[in-house]
């Protein structure tokens, strides 16, 4: 008899859903002021103790050190793509470079629409809600580390980039809430944007080097043989 019980989404549908559905739910809480904002400060007040290796955390997560990273790994990837003679090779540099774009056009309606005031470790502003910085470093160190990580042949380098993104993505976000700048809330619901534009950039990842017979780095890749099954 077929097992008709309701199973978890997949595919692309599901990747952008847990996402989506959490940043939801964070955003509903802190527009309604639900019962998770009152833990959020509460967790705040706990963590809290600005000092001078949180802000330099913090700062990671800034336009002006994030996006330069960004821009290396864009133009490098481009870089080897032409050169290499790879179909598509401007696809996965417009992909990052895009995602990149689409952080500041969602992070700002939603800190005007949210209009949440910040902790009090800061002078009394709104604006909060979402955390920019956050957004910023999710999507510029884990954009760059989608594109190089086909060019990158070694399993432990590989390991070690990936590594890396999340520490700075955690640094940033640890150095957030405990100097203060933002509420926890504030860069769960940046995580969570963060990574919808990253599955997007995976897929169009994922497509560029699906159709094109190539892989990123120029090597050719697995083949279909026109004269047997496929």
């Amino acid at each position: 008899m077929p097992d008709s019980s309701p199973r978890p989404p997949r595919g692309p549908l599901g990747l952008f859903a847990v996402p989506v559905l959490l940043f939801a739910l964070i955003t509903w809480q802190v527009v309604a002021d639900g019962p998770l904002v009152g833990l959020d400060e509460r967790v705040s007040r706990a963590l809290v103790h600005p000092d001078r290796f949180s802000e330099l955390l913090a700062d990671l997560g800034n336009v002006q050190v994030a996006v330069p990273v960004l821009a290396v790994a864009l133009a490098g990837v481009a870089w080897l793509g032409r050169a290499g003679g790879v179909d598509r090779w401007w696809l996965p540099p417009l992909a990052g470079a895009a995602a990149m774009v689409l952080v500041p056009a969602l992070v700002v309606p939603l800190k005007e629409w949210t209009d949440r005031p910040g902790t009090p470790a800061v002078p009394p502003a709104v604006g909060y809600y979402p955390s920019g910085h956050t957004a910023t470093a999710v999507v510029a160190y884990g954009a760059a580390t989608l594109l190089l990580l086909p060019l990158l042949r070694a399993p432990a380098v590989r390991r070690l980039l990936v590594v890396l993104c999340a520490v700075l993505v955690l640094g940033v976000s640890y150095g957030l809430v405990r100097r203060g700048y933002h509420w926890p809330l504030d860069v769960v619901a940046s995580w969570c944007l963060g990574a919808v534009l990253l599955t997007g950039v995976s897929l169009l990842l994922g497509r560029s080097t699906g159709r094109t017979g190539r892989c990123p780095s120029g090597t050719p890749g697995p083949r279909t043989d026109p004269g047997g099954s496929s």
